[in-house]
């Protein structure tokens, strides 16, 4: 049985969370992949050198909601974040923001791309597009497919005769379908997958490769077992759900019920991979197994564990072990009774390897990709600049009643027009927001409010399509169209994020009284006025987590700072702990900024921009954000979608760089700088002696790990210094 040899590529710029990695895909070049991880970042790992060569990153308050794949007609990358943001770059871009962009009207489940075809995009209903053709129209209407019960759970394409095959599986309360579609000819066929009855309540992994005029669905079971499910590619009848069972292939390759860590993928026509746990009580281990001959050709331990990712692309497989992407380069060797018993002699020639996930059936090799990759690039930019949009019914009479008639009549018209049935209504949305901003600019007392607010509530609007809407508010001073903007577009500029942060900080109360804010990131912040003034007495020595001014740990310097000058003693503080320094109404718009993503480059040159005694008060409501969630033992804050703990620390650094020499000259932010300063210092305190602490368990954990190699008995004196 041969070894698997394995080796661990850098994930320093890589953070995997809990399900491990989005994914990894197979770049233009043969060494080269892109890896997602499940939160900002994309890496291009070349793997003979195990080192990347090049990382992007979304925002902040952003995140990556599709895999990053590669076009292999044009050598382009592609991924989706927050589900509708389409991005395209290649090697030589360095900032995302500056890359090509396009809002979707439906949400992405995932980009598929394979070799001699155009990347395919399936939508979360069941739809799909071709690239092309949905970057000519963005904002075109996306159907349907499967049923609102049913949800995605795996999909693939594959190559078929220069046509391409998708097929994806769906489930709706333990009952699973499989949908075959000809993306040429758009024929749709569903069946319904006979599983067991033991797949209700855990689901199954799948991996699929084509077998003649069928694709073949391997599945492993929740008992452990892999069974297969031929599915006819070319269906006589497509209207009709048919039933399909299943067959089994191998028998208890894993331990049956286990959940965590499980997961196959095909290797070529004859092996496929697999990892879990063998036995109940075993870890986790990945094994490649023959299913011709049913024999298991070689096995490795994994004893950190996995996420139960799997992939293989390229005579290479990539899993999560413990935190670390690992490779264990494998090739499939000929499908034979010697190799499979293992007794192959092994020779540069012996073994031969198959394409993963899918199989060349094309034997013609003059297929051509066509000469126009890089037309249809600039083809597309000046298609989705030109912003064409079909018409719908109505849509003309109404761009007509929006350029003369009053706004009462024109809220109106616009809400018969938003209640039609037709799904067609959101390809134009942006042309209608378009003319009623142009008449606002033409005619400045005409302001539609509740129109222009009836519009973004639809939510298929976004800054990219209609970059005036959030001008006009802001000179209107409209907090609660900003609000709501904030909240729904993915994708504003730090110069216009900024303008609403000085808005927000220096609109009158008598305005904010009058506004209809939403408050669900708000918690109540009242307290008893005796835990008040017991707190605001404490925090003159600010005891944190044990460690105060006084500490042996704490410096000198930080006890002259604790010695305000007289005059500074008896000065007024204008920031009592326990109380919010802002009324809940603007509480809750400076909430909607925290939330809002963006560039640090981008922003701190606008935050110069903010008057000092602004600076002061956002300094303070963020101070008193921060106590509120150290106060809290999950470190959150309560209510709907409130501000996390990284938000608001990744803001008051933001507000320090960029006015730290103007907030030092301010006398009523002395106090608030000390209280920082004490509470930054009482934190590197604990963390030093976390620090101390980890070396110990470090040192546990090794002396746990080399138990196995003990007798039945022994007795062990562990000291702790």
């Amino acid at each position: 049985m041969a070894a698997l040899e394995e080796f661990t590529l850098s994930t320093g710029v890589l953070g995997a969370g809990p399900e491990g990695f989005l994914g990894v895909e197979q770049s233009d070049k043969a060494d080269q992949f892109l890896v997602t991880d499940s939160g900002r970042t994309v890496v291009l790992y070349k793997v003979s050198d195990q080192k990347p060569l090049g990382s992007w990153s979304v925002k902040q308050g952003q995140s990556i909601t599709c895999p990053a794949v590669c076009n292999f007609q044009t050598g382009e990358y592609i991924m989706v974040h927050d589900h509708k943001v389409l991005r395209i770059w290649n090697n030589e871009d360095v900032n995302l923001d500056k890359v090509f962009k396009a809002t979707l009207s439906a949400e992405v489940h995932r980009i598929h791309s394979v070799q001699r075809t155009e990347p395919l995009v399936l939508f979360r209903r069941g739809a799909s597009r071709g690239l092309e053709a949905l970057l000519a129209e963005p904002q075109q209407n996306i159907e349907a497919v499967i049923p609102d019960e049913e949800v995605i759970k795996w999909s693939e394409v594959f190559m078929l005769f220069k046509q391409p095959v998708l097929i994806f599986i769906t489930e709706n309360h333990g009952n699973y379908f499989a949908y075959i579609r000809l993306c040429k000819s758009h024929s749709l066929s569903k069946y319904t997958l006979l599983l067991g009855k033991e797949e209700k309540s855990v689901k199954p992994n799948f991996a699929a490769r084509v077998d003649g005029k069928f694709i073949s669905l391997v599945s492993l079971s929740s008992d452990g077992c892999i069974y297969e499910t031929l599915i006819p590619i070319y269906s006589s009848d497509t209207e009709k759900n048919q039933r399909l069972s299943r067959a089994l292939v191998l028998k208890a390759v894993v331990s049956g019920g286990a959940q965590n860590g499980v997961a196959l993928t095909v290797l070529d026509q004859d092996h496929i991979a697999v990892l879990g746990p063998p036995l109940p009580a075993s870890k986790e281990c990945l094994s490649i197994w023959n299913i011709k001959f049913q024999t298991l050709q070689t096995s490795k331990e994994l004893p950190q564990g996995t996420s139960g990712q799997l992939w293989y692309h390229g005579e290479t497989l990539f899993m999560l072990h413990g935190k670390c992407l690992t490779v264990i380069p494998y090739k499939c060797e000929a499908s034979s009774l010697a190799g499979a018993l293992g007794k192959l002699k092994h020779t540069p020639e012996s073994g031969t390897h198959s394409v993963p996930h899918f199989v060349n059936w094309e034997t013609c090799s003059g297929y051509e990709l066509g000469s126009s990759a890089e037309q249809s690039r600039t083809l597309r930019r000046e298609k989705v600049e030109a912003n064409l949009q079909p018409e719908v019914p109505g849509f003309k009479q109404l761009l007509s009643i929006i350029k003369k008639d009053s706004e009462k009549h024109i809220e109106v018209e616009l809400r018969k027009f938003l209640a039609k049935s037709t799904p067609d209504f959101h390809t134009i949305i942006s042309d209608i927001v378009a003319g009623l901003l142009e008449r606002c600019k033409a005619e400045p007392p005409f302001y539609p409010r509740n129109c222009l607010m009836q519009l973004i509530q639809t939510r298929v609007l976004s800054y990219s399509l209609c970059p005036d809407l959030m001008e006009i508010a802001l000179e209107h001073t409209d907090v609660q169209m900003l609000q709501l903007c904030l909240q729904q577009f993915p994708d504003i500029p730090e110069s216009t994020t900024c303008a609403c942060l000085k808005l927000f900080l220096s609109v009158g109360d008598d305005c904010l009284r009058d506004s209809s804010i939403n408050m669900e990131s708000v918690f109540d912040f009242s307290d008893s006025a005796q835990d008040e003034k017991k707190e605001v007495e404490e925090q003159t020595e600010i005891v944190q987590n044990g460690f105060g001014p006084e500490d042996g740990n704490v410096s000198k310097d930080s006890q002259q700072l604790n010695k305000l000058p007289e005059d500074a003693a008896h000065e007024p503080v204008s920031f009592p702990v326990t109380s919010c320094p802002v009324a809940p109404k603007r509480a809750a718009l400076l909430n909607a900024v925290l939330h809002s993503a963006y560039s640090e480059p981008f922003l701190l040159p606008h935050l110069k921009d903010i008057p000092a005694k602004h600076v002061t008060l956002f300094l303070q409501y963020l101070y008193f954000l921060y106590l509120k969630c150290t106060g809290n033992a999950t470190m959150t804050l309560p209510g709907v979608n409130p501000p996390t703990v990284s938000q608001i620390m990744d803001w008051i650094c933001l507000l320090l760089d960029a006015n730290f020499t103007v907030v030092l000259m301010i006398p009523e932010a002395k106090r608030l700088l000390l209280n920082l300063y004490n509470f930054v210092k009482s934190q590197i305190s604990i963390y030093s002696e976390l620090n101390k602490i980890e070396v110990s368990f470090r040192e546990l954990q090794r002396l746990n790990q080399e138990k196995s190699s003990r007798g039945l008995y022994s007795i062990e004196v562990l000291e702790l210094f």
